[in-house]
């Protein structure tokens, strides 16, 4: 078989990782859906339902229902067929959420409507995780694709579009609004919310004619038992290092996500013009990219690890400084938006890029969907945690209209930021490039020390297997073969 080009083998990177689109747009849109629809129906109308409080249980939850079942779906069943599924939910229940409607038209109705929706969408959501990301993974390392560039073509694949879909999730409704005015907000959320389709249907035809990563064919325990215990006895420190690494992070992020509108309210004096709210998320929305884009080209000369530290450090210490210079920086709004926006940016140029390629490179293939599913899920539980508890934490500390209150979660997102990065520092192994064939191979080696028959593993016949590594290792593994056969 001819070896695939460049080209070609960063497209399916791509292929696998850019569906991850579909969540940044799907959660980045529903903040400012929200804002119209309580500007359509009155706050005090949608309030009285607990429709917020609702909405983002059931989109938390309806993630990692995602993320766990989809992560032992793409370890048994095989990673196109969890990331075909994936799409398939996200284009329908993006479309569904879009024709949100009760019971003789209720608002109520139609609330409830949206909120089982949105979960459904978030279990398509959340198998994206698993399943496109750790896809990702796997290509990275397979012919064609450059030994110094596998970090960041993963980078580029995978948050890099989260923090797009980011983006555009927050120009859209500017630009509807723009087109609709006023007097047709429900154009404009409705539109918002369908448009989601469109990326989730172009990705599902992308990945038409996939195949599974090699990796997938040559290690995989679809076949066979898995060791749970013994899996558990190797891997156990560093899965629970990135788990709370990204447990951290996300109760950090989401809730500044979150947060964002206060920020915004405040810098612009309340100014409660739709155009001026939805543009301001737009700047800072826009500030996620330089992050993620300049730490996918760092990532694969620092390394994972040390990318993550320094963005966790330089994160912290932004924080800090924000929190010592909040009078100042407020009477400057741009200012203030600028460092806020470097905040922002610094926390994607290290555990936003970094921590789901730790969680997909670090375990092996066999169980990879599996690591990478828990571990996310748990990050999720942070960023649940967090939305509950910054705002008591605000109103503790004197409010939202208060100086206090609005430079205390950044005291406390900046310490938590130092400790994430001891946790790393600590707890999480060093990646290397083509890692994941090394630790393969390691772990192939422990479980034949621990009595675990290795020959039911992969879905590839031994002609197969050694074809499907690097043509720089496949002298390495044909070795190994004629010693085994030995």
């Amino acid at each position: 078989m001819a070896p695939k080009s460049t080209l070609a083998q960063v497209s399916l990177i791509f292929a696998c990782g850019t569906a991850l689109f579909s969540d940044g747009y799907a959660n980045g849109v529903l903040g400012n859906v929200n804002t119209i629809i309580k500007r359509v129906y009155g706050a005090e109308n949608v309030n009285a339902h607990n429709y917020t409080t609702i909405l983002n249980s059931l989109v938390f939850a309806g993630t990692i229902v995602g993320m766990l079942s989809f992560g032992y779906l793409s370890d048994r069943l095989g990673r196109k067929f969890g990331m075909m599924a994936a799409t398939g939910i996200v284009a329908l229940f993006s479309g569904l959420s879009a024709a949100s409607s009760g019971a003789n038209h209720s608002l109520h109705g139609m609330l409830s409507m949206l909120s089982a929706m949105r979960f459904l969408l978030g279990i398509g959501i959340g198998a994206e995780y698993p399943c496109g990301s750790v896809a990702a993974s796997e290509q990275s390392e397979e012919e064609g694709v450059s030994r110094n560039a596998q970090h960041r073509w993963f980078a580029l694949a995978t948050n890099s579009m989260i923090d797009f879909g980011f983006v555009v999730s927050s120009f859209v409704p500017l630009v509807l609004f723009w087109i609709f005015g006023n007097n047709h907000l429900r154009a404009v959320w409705r539109l918002s919310l369908g448009l989601g389709v469109v990326p989730a249907v172009l990705v599902f035809i992308w990945r038409l004619k996939m195949d599974e990563p090699a990796h997938y064919k040559k290690n995989s325990m679809a076949r066979t038992r898995t060791p749970y215990w013994l899996i558990l006895k190797r891997y156990w420190i560093p899965f629970t290092g990135i788990s709370l690494a990204w447990f951290l992070y996300d109760f950090i992020v989401y809730p500044f996500g979150l947060y964002s509108s206060t920020v915004i309210d405040n810098i612009t004096h309340n100014n409660d013009a739709l155009s001026v709210v939805l543009g301001w998320n737009v700047v800072l929305n826009l500030f996620y990219m330089p992050g993620t884009l300049i730490g996918a080209f760092a990532v694969d000369y620092l390394g994972p690890k040390n990318t993550m530290i320094t963005g966790l450090l330089c994160q912290a210490i932004i924080g800090f400084i924000m929190s010592g210079l909040y009078a100042r920086l407020t009477n400057h709004i741009g200012a203030f938006a600028v460092v806020y926006g470097i905040f922002l940016s610094f926390g994607e140029f290290g555990p936003g890029n970094c921590l789901g390629m730790l969680a997909a490179k670090t375990g092996p293939t066999a169980v990879r969907g599996q690591f990478y599913g828990a571990a996310a899920a748990i990050g999720k539980v942070g960023a649940f945690v967090g939305t509950w508890a910054f705002p008591p934490i605000i109103d503790a500390f004197g409010g939202s209209s208060s100086p206090r209150g609005n430079t205390g979660p950044f005291w406390i997102g900046s310490g938590l930021a130092v400790f994430s990065a001891i946790v790393v520092f600590l707890m999480v192994n060093p990646l290397d490039h083509d890692g994941m064939i090394r630790e393969d191979a390691a772990f192939r080696e422990y479980l034949e020390q621990n009595g675990y028959d290795t020959s039911q593993m992969g879905i590839l016949s031994d002609t197969e297997s050694v074809a499907s590594v690097p043509s720089d290792m496949k002298q390495e593994v044909m070795d190994e073969k004629r010693q085994e056969a030995v």
